[in-house]
């Protein structure tokens, strides 16, 4: 029988590794690296303190990593002013996602070095530059060049040293401790490459920007004195079958083939898990339409999560109620954490795209009138 302290501590890492990633579209930098942390020692801490076998809980593991994952990739889309390192940081999340999802095909750890998690330390990097600096200051060669060098001098040497040869530096450094100043040489190293990146920077601004800035409504002035507060909402006018439904589709497609490659006793085909993936999003992207233009919106993320949790959890219900007629089951706790899972992704994407759009605009807006500005210097020049 398993013991209650057992569980306790189970459910305690568990339940941290659900919470902590919801911490980092509010404060970037210490929700990534205590979930890095945690990632890196939850086994451990499982080994120390509890006896329970720890073979299911793989499948678990990795399923968690890529939710963290995505969680910080939709945390760009609502925090990031810089464009370039958004475009760039969103293409290294997604080409790593694919490498993991080939990888769960063909079980090839060569496939994790070819698609290397770039993704994660880059948005570290631009994290910690903005502890000091306002983004704006990373051009696209030196983002491109911190792009590369994490690539080449920190994710490939891992990746190689974890998937590939397979080797843990505990153990490396004990079968000859001397193993330890070759590690201590290359992190001084890395740290010599993060100041030539850094080099050049305008001076340091005063304090830590460790937080994000706090999302504020956009509002708006009516006649007399009353002020209209507009909460992020999706645009009813805008089409819907458009570049975000299809982004949206292929997100949760991929993190659900990955998910039934890694999850237990998961009975669909990669096609049917992507159908019903997609069926999904469009009923919850559709609802999300038809209340917007109703004038219903959502102002608060947790309401619209769990309303959206509902509806999805209804649909699954009604899947487990329908397959047994046609031959078909599916395994509903799998597919519940899935579903959890999904729930909370779409729900951020669609919340924090809006964001991102408000702060495409104002960048362009702004870049607008500094462009207007010099074209009226000019002007006045001539005359």
């Amino acid at each position: 029988m398993v013991d209650t302290s057992d569980m306790l501590v189970f459910w305690a890492v568990v339940i941290a590794r659900f919470l902590i990633p919801l911490t980092i579209p509010r404060y970037p930098l210490p929700g990534v690296l205590a979930c890095l942390i945690l990632d890196g020692i939850d086994q451990t801490i499982f080994q120390l303190f509890t006896n329970l076998p720890l073979e299911g809980y793989q499948s678990y593991d990795k399923s968690l990593d890529i939710y963290y994952l995505t969680i910080t990739y939709l945390s760009t889309l609502r925090n990031w002013s810089n464009l370039y390192a958004f475009k760039l940081d969103r293409f290294l999340f997604y080409y790593r996602l694919v490498g993991v999802a080939i990888f769960e095909f063909t079980q090839l750890r060569s496939m994790l070095l070819v698609f290397p998690n770039t993704f994660e330390y880059f948005f570290i990097f631009y994290e910690a530059i903005r502890l000091k600096w306002d983004p704006e200051v990373l051009t696209k060669s030196k983002l491109i060049t911190a792009a590369a060098l994490i690539w080449v001098f920190i994710k490939i040497p891992q990746e190689y040293w974890i998937h590939v040869a397979q080797l843990d530096t505990t153990d490396w450094i004990r079968a000859n401790p001397s193993n330890a100043f070759i590690l201590i040489a290359y992190a001084i190293f890395l740290l010599g490459m993060a100041w030539w990146l850094v080099r050049d920077l305008p001076p340091m601004r005063p304090g830590l920007e460790i937080s994000a800035d706090p999302f504020q409504p956009a509002s708006e002035k009516l006649p007399g004195k009353k002020t209209k507060i507009n909460f992020p909402v999706i645009d009813s006018s805008e089409r819907f079958f458009n570049n975000a439904l299809v982004e949206k589709i292929l997100l949760v497609s991929l993190l659900g083939i990955i998910f039934a490659q890694v999850l237990p006793d998961v009975r669909s085909s990669n096609f049917q898990l992507a159908i019903g993936t997609a069926i999904i999003i469009i009923i919850n992207t559709a609802l999300s339409h038809w209340l917007a233009r109703r004038g219903t919106h959502w102002k608060s993320i947790i309401r619209e999560f769990i309303v959206m949790s509902l509806v999805n959890l209804g649909i699954v219900l009604a899947f487990d109620f329908l397959l047994p007629r046609y031959n078909g089951s599916i395994n509903l706790f799998n597919t519940l954490f899935f579903i959890l899972l999904l729930t909370l992704n779409i729900t951020l994407y669609d919340r924090y795209r809006v964001l991102h759009a408000r702060n495409t605009n104002n960048n362009n807006n702004n870049n607008s009138n500094n462009n207007n500005c010099l074209l009226y210097t000019s002007d006045a020049a001539d005359e």
